[in-house]
């Protein structure tokens, strides 16, 4: 067998070890260390490897601000931000037919502006919104479903874990990303106010309505959410004024919400030691899949997988966005059965040299950074497509009573407008561009 074979046989595998529910992690690392030695004949390359490889994965620099973005996520829970920020959404919202999910929605998004993290965004927000949208009469169907599709914003508007990945994948520029993802963010904030409002008027039973709020009491609450406002106008902001570093900006976005915390009174020494342990966990987590990824990526280049599909493609003459089309298609399907971390460090050294290769009219730098927008998009889908969308699970798990069947109902309104609007995206790259291309 050559060793080109040998990287293409390593994805079933890998695969079957996945549908076998060993640890996504430890399937890429199993693949690459047996991958690697069924390539060099011997063990010794390999041993040497995991000790170098080891070395620079986590010697990263630019890897430490994951754990600095997780735990501002921890501290913005107890600091009592995502409360504030769904009762100021449904002060506004609440009182129009679907608003309290509409709320929920608006609510994750500004979450989500502060945490990085879909899977805690959803959490989060669920133990706020959820006994709200039962007490207005929702239906299981529509309230998990919102929430899980809200959740999802938490990895797509800045600051974003999965953006953060990839930058270091695919050497790009961090704040430039962030600066990208805004724009498409919003949109999908917008798209699932959208797709609530077009879902109760179709089934006009499964939403109820809260009363209208005077708005003196409208502009109190708003004045509650200034705490998020300032940590994300000074974390964002100072990057892309140049004040401080997307690291920098994360260990201060981490400071300034264990500081609002604490003067609210979330902050005890339990709560501490326990956001520490909960960060550490989902760090190390993190870390060894990014790990097994880089042993199993290796062994792909390695065996020269990479290299070979992209020479194939490139000779084939095929259309350049055919490949694109189908290369976020992938995704759609990977997202069936794999996390989107996962998703991002299995395939990006794969795809990234295969479209780089092709010509769609822009910069490499404006490519690269439109193909991480669209990749995280379609990667966003995955986390709400059955059967195994994290964020189903998640936010099922916490809504006792409601099948899981009435949640992979309830969210297929998201994933159409996912999907409406990734197609917008990619038809339209300038929307993903504009704030890039009028700041630098």
């Amino acid at each position: 067998m050559s060793n080109l074979e040998i990287g293409v046989w390593s994805f079933p595998v890998l695969l079957l070890l996945i549908f076998l529910r060993l640890p996504i992690g430890l399937s890429m690392l199993i693949c690459g260390i047996v991958g690697t030695y069924l390539v060099t004949g011997t063990w010794k390359p390999m041993l040497g490897k995991l000790k170098l490889e080891t070395y620079s994965t986590f010697s990263n620099h630019s890897l430490s601000i994951i754990p600095l973005f997780l735990l501002m996520g921890q501290f913005a829970g107890l600091g009592g931000m995502s409360r504030a920020l769904f009762k100021a959404a449904e002060t506004w919202l609440g009182h129009r037919k679907g608003g309290v999910a509409m709320a929920a929605i608006g609510a994750c998004a500004g979450f989500g502006a502060i945490c990085g993290s879909s899977l805690a965004t959803a959490a989060t927000m669920a133990q706020v919104a959820l006994p709200e949208l039962r007490r207005y009469g929702y239906s299981g169907a529509l309230a998990t479903g919102t929430l899980a599709a809200g959740g999802t914003l938490g990895i797509l508007i800045p600051p974003s874990i999965v953006l953060v990945i990839y930058a270091i994948l695919a050497e790009q520029n961090i704040a430039k990303l962030f600066l990208s993802a805004f724009v498409p963010g919003v949109l999908a904030a917008i798209g699932y106010m959208i797709a609530v409002s077009i879902y109760v008027r179709v089934f006009p039973d499964s939403a109820g309505a809260s009363p209208r709020v005077p708005y003196a009491e409208r502009f109190r609450a708003l004045l509650d959410v200034w705490p998020v406002l300032l940590v994300f106008l000074t974390v964002v902001g100072g990057i892309y004024f140049g004040w401080f570093t997307p690291t920098e900006g994360a260990a201060i976005g981490a400071a300034g919400t264990g500081l609002i915390a604490l003067v609210n009174g979330g902050l005890t020494r339990k709560t501490f030691i326990d956001s520490v342990l909960a960060t550490a966990t989902a760090t190390a987590m993190i870390f060894f899949i990014v790990f097994g990824a880089s042993i199993y990526n290796g062994f792909l280049a390695l065996s020269q997988v990479p290299q070979e599909i992209a020479a194939y493609i490139s000779g084939q003459g095929f259309n350049p966005w055919i490949v694109l089309i189908g290369i976020l298609a992938l995704y759609l399907v990977l997202g069936c059965v794999m996390d989107s971390l996962s998703m991002i460090l299995l395939t990006i050294p794969i795809f990234f040299p295969i479209v780089t290769a092709l010509d769609y009219g822009l910069s490499p730098e404006e490519f690269a950074i439109w193909f991480g927008i669209l990749v995280l998009i379609v990667v966003e889908v995955g986390l709400i497509t059955p059967p195994v969308g994290m964020n189903l699970f998640v936010i099922n798990s916490m809504a006792q009573g409601t099948p899981i069947s009435h949640t992979y109902r309830g969210v297929a309104p998201f994933v159409a407008a996912d999907l409406t609007r990734t197609a917008i995206l990619v038809l339209f790259p300038s929307i993903s561009l504009f704030l890039l291309r009028w700041l630098y």
